[in-house]
C-alpha cells in the first residue's frame, strides 16, 4: 500500500495545470472585496436612501426595511450578471458543519416566448429548501419537509467562481424549520451576539462609556492550519480519500524531529498555491494577513485579521472551500482533518475572540495603566468567571471524533479548560483579591548587546502555547477548536457563557452601586465584586505547562473537569444547567438544544463507523492479500531450501 510523501515534492509535475493567481497583476487592495456586494459596490449601485438603510443594517444590526428589498435585489442581480453569474443561491450552514446551497437561475420566461433575468425582493429575502434532508435531531421528519432560508443582510452577498468559470451569486441566510426552530449554525450565533450586546451595554452604561454606542459585537479571527499532499498519492490511499486521515501504515522516517519545517522557507509550489488562495479570498473580502509553514512536514497556516464574528464565521467557511478547491487546481489535496497522520502534529483552528463596541473600541484592551482600567477588569473577570463556571460546556463545544485524536497530544492543549493571563494580569488579580489595585507591572526593554540592533519594548507577559484559552494582549485565543470544524458553534457557546457572566456582574454592580452611580461609588463596588469573583474563579487560571502530567493532577485537585473524549463531553449539552442557560438568553430553546445534541452524537458515531468500515476494507482488500502473498513466498523459499538440503 503506497504511503504518501510527508510533504509534496517541490519539483513534482502537477496533475492539473497551475493557474495564475486571480488578478495577479493587481494590488491586493484593488482586489479586496471585488466579488462582494458591499462598500463601494453598494454605494455605486443603490439609491442613497436604500444604501444608507442597508449599510446601517450591516453596521449596527438594525432590522432591515422591507421596502428596499426589491431595489437591493435588482442591483445585486445586475452586478452579479455583469460578473458572469447566471444563478443565485441562498447560502446557509446546516447542522452538518458545512455550507449548503440550491442554485436558481435568474432566467424568467415571458408569455411571448422570450425571457428576462429577474431577482425579486421576496426571492432575495426568503427561500424554501427541503428541511427534512438535513440533520435536525428530530425537529423535522421525512414527511415534514418545509423549511425557510432568510437573508442575513449583515453579511455581504458574494460571488463564487468554480474552476470551469461558472459564477454563482451566494446570499448568506439563516435556515429554520416551518415551526421556526433553528436548523443551522448561524441563527444561534446571531442570537448569542445579541445576548452579549445586551449585557455588555449594561456594563458600559454603568461606566458612562455608552455615549454614541448602540451595540456591542464580538470579533473573531481564525488561524486555519492544514496539510497539503500530492493529489495523485492521496488518491492511492483509501483511508485518506474517505476519512481524511490515515488509519494504517508505517511512520515516515522523518517527521518534525529536526524542527526545520516551522517558519521555514515556503517551497515554490506551495507559495504559488498560497498566493492563488489569497487572491481569491481577497476578492471575496476575506482579510487574509499571514501565511507560513507549520510544525509538521506538509503542514501550513493561513490567518486573517479580526472582523465582526458573524462575518468571520462566514468567511471561515468560504476559506475552507477555497483551500480545498484551489488545492485540486494545483495538483494537491488539502487535508483539514485534525490528525491526518499519526506521529506528527495535527491541525487546529485558533479562535481569536474579543468584544468591541460598534464604534470600534476593543473592550479587552488593557491599556498602559491596567490597574486603573476598571472597565477592562470587569470584562476580563467576566471571561474568567465564564470559562470556570462553564468549562465543561466550553469543552463540549469543540468535541468531535476528529478532535479527540488531537486534544491532549503534544501539539494541542489538553481537554482541561484553563485560562492563561501572563505575569501582569496575574499580578493584578492578586491585587484585586487582596482588596485593591495599586500598580501595573511593566515589561521593560530588551537590549541585545549589539549596537546595530535597536532596543525593543518587552511585553508584560510571555505566550503560552499549551493553554487552551490564553489572553494574548487584547483578545483571548481559544486554541482547542479543531481544524475542520465550523467555528459557529464554539463561538455561540462562548458568547452565551460570556453574556451570562456579564449579566451576573452587571446585576451585582447595579445592586451595590445603583444604576447611575458616582465614579467613586462604582469603583468601590467594582473592587468588592471583582474581589469575590477572583477568589471564587481564579482556580481556572494557570500559567504553567498545560502538556505536563503534573497539571492534570493539579487540575483534579482544583476541581476542574477533564472530559478527555467526545463521548464524555457531549452529555453536558443536554444537562438542565445548559438548557437553562441557553433558554434564559434566547439563544436556543430546549428543543433546539436537544436537536444539536442528537446531531453531534449521531455524527460522532457515524464518523467512527465509517473509519472502522474503511479500515476493514483496507485490511481485507490490501493487507491480508499482501500478507498471504508474503506467506506463500516464505513457504516457497523454505520448501526450496529444504529440497536443496540447505
Amino acid at each position: 500500500m503506497p504511503t504518501p510523501r510527508p510533504f509534496p515534492k517541490d519539483d513534482a509535475p502537477m496533475s492539473s495545470p497551475r493557474l495564475s493567481p486571480a488578478g495577479s497583476a493587481a494590488r491586493a487592495s484593488d482586489l479586496f472585496g471585488r466579488l462582494t456586494f458591499s462598500g463601494d459596490t453598494m454605494l455605486k449601485r443603490l439609491p442613497s436612501d436604500a444604501y444608507q438603510k442597508l449599510e446601517q443594517t450591516m453596521r449596527d444590526g438594525t432590522p432591515l426595511d422591507p421596502a428596499i428589498a426589491n431595489t437591493v435585489a435588482v442591483a445585486m442581480k445586475d452586478w452579479a450578471i455583469e460578473h458572469g453569474a447566471t444563478h443565485y443561491c441562498h447560502w446557509f450552514q446546516p447542522l452538518t458543519g458545512t455550507s449548503a446551497e440550491k442554485h436558481d437561475a435568474f432566467l424568467s420566461p415571458l408569455s411571448d416566448g422570450g425571457a428576462i433575468e429577474k431577482l425579486s425582493g421576496s426571492q432575495l429575502i426568503q427561500g424554501e429548501p427541503d428541511a427534512s434532508s438535513f440533520p435536525s435531531g428530530g425537529i423535522r421528519d421525512t414527511y415534514e419537509a418545509r423549511g425557510y432560508t432568510i437573508w442575513d443582510a449583515t453579511s455581504p452577498a458574494f460571488l463564487i467562481r468554480n474552476p470551469g468559470g461558472v459564477v454563482t451569486l451566494c446570499i448568506p441566510t439563516v435556515f429554520v424549520s416551518w415551526t421556526g426552530d433553528a436548523l443551522d449554525k448561524k441563527t444561534p450565533l446571531l442570537r448569542s451576539i445579541d445576548a452579549v450586546s445586551k449585557q455588555a451595554m449594561r456594563i458600559l452604561k454603568l461606566f458612562g462609556a455608552d455615549a454614541g454606542v448602540t451595540r456591542v459585537i464580538t470579533t473573531l479571527g481564525c488561524e486555519q492550519e492544514y496539510f497539503l499532499v500530492d493529489r495523485e498519492l492521496c488518491d492511492e490511499r483509501l483511508d485518506l480519500t474517505i476519512t481524511g486521515r490515515t488509519l494504517i501504515g508505517a511512520p515516515a522516517p522523518k517527521g518534525h524531529q529536526l524542527d526545520d519545517h516551522y517558519f521555514g522557507a515556503i517551497p515554490d509550489r506551495i507559495i504559488s498555491y498560497m498566493a492563488d488562495c489569497e487572491a481569491k479570498l481577497f476578492e471575496l473580502g476575506v482579510p487574509v494577513k499571514t501565511r507560513h509553514n507549520e510544525v509538521a512536514p506538509g503542514q501550513y497556516e493561513l490567518a486573517p485579521t479580526f472582523e465582526n464574528a458573524n462575518i468571520a464565521v462566514d468567511h471561515q467557511m468560504v476559506t475552507m472551500h477555497v483551500l480545498r478547491q484551489t488545492a485540486r487546481e494545483h495538483g494537491f489535496a488539502c487535508l483539514l482533518h485534525e490528525k491526518p497522520f499519526a506521529g506528527i502534529n495535527g491541525s487546529g483552528k485558533h479562535n481569536n475572540w474579543s468584544i468591541s463596541t460598534n464604534t470600534g473600541v476593543n473592550l479587552l484592551d488593557p491599556r498602559d495603566e491596567t490597574h486603573t482600567n476598571m472597565q477592562f477588569l470587569v470584562f476580563l473577570c467576566a471571561v474568567i468567571r465564564a470559562v470556570d463556571t462553564y468549562a465543561d460546556l466550553l469543552r463540549a463545544s469543540i468535541a468531535s471524533a476528529a478532535n479527540d485524536h488531537r486534544l491532549g497530544a503534544n501539539e494541542a492543549p489538553p481537554a482541561i479548560m484553563s485560562v492563561y493571563l501572563g505575569d501582569m494580569l496575574t499580578d493584578i488579580l492578586n491585587q484585586l483579591e487582596n482588596g485593591g489595585t495599586r500598580k501595573t507591572l511593566k515589561g521593560g526593554t530588551l537590549d541585545f548587546g549589539a549596537h546595530s540592533i535597536p532596543q525593543i519594548p518587552r511585553h508584560t507577559s510571555d505566550r503560552n502555547r499549551t493553554s487552551p484559552f490564553a489572553f494574548t494582549g487584547n483578545k483571548f485565543e481559544f486554541r482547542a477548536v479543531g481544524s475542520s470544524a465550523s467555528v459557529a458553534w464554539p463561538n455561540t457557546v462562548l458568547n452565551t457563557i460570556i453574556a451570562e457572566s456579564l449579566d451576573f456582574l452587571a446585576t451585582e454592580l447595579e445592586r451595590k452601586a445603583g444604576r447611575n452611580p458616582t465614579p467613586a461609588k462604582l469603583e468601590t463596588a467594582v473592587r468588592t465584586v471583582l474581589k469575590e469573583v477572583v477568589k471564587t474563579h481564579r482556580r481556572v487560571c494557570f500559567d504553567g505547562d498545560g502538556y505536563s502530567e503534573s497539571w492534570h493532577k493539579e487540575a483534579a485537585k482544583r476541581g476542574l473537569p477533564n472530559l478527555r473524549a467526545t463521548a464524555d463531553a457531549l452529555p453536558v449539552i443536554k444537562s438542565k444547567r445548559t438548557i437553562d442557560l441557553f433558554t434564559k438568553y434566547g439563544v436556543l430553546s430546549k428543543r433546539e438544544l436537544a436537536a444539536r445534541y442528537e446531531v453531534l452524537v449521531e455524527m460522532y458515531v457515524t464518523v467512527v463507523a465509517i473509519e472502522a468500515r474503511t479500515l476493514l476494507q483496507i485490511v481485507r482488500g490490501q493487507v491480508l492479500p499482501a500478507a498471504l502473498r508474503a506467506q506463500t513466498e516464505l513457504a516457497d523459499a523454505l520448501a526450496a531450501a529444504e529440497s536443496a538440503e540447505v
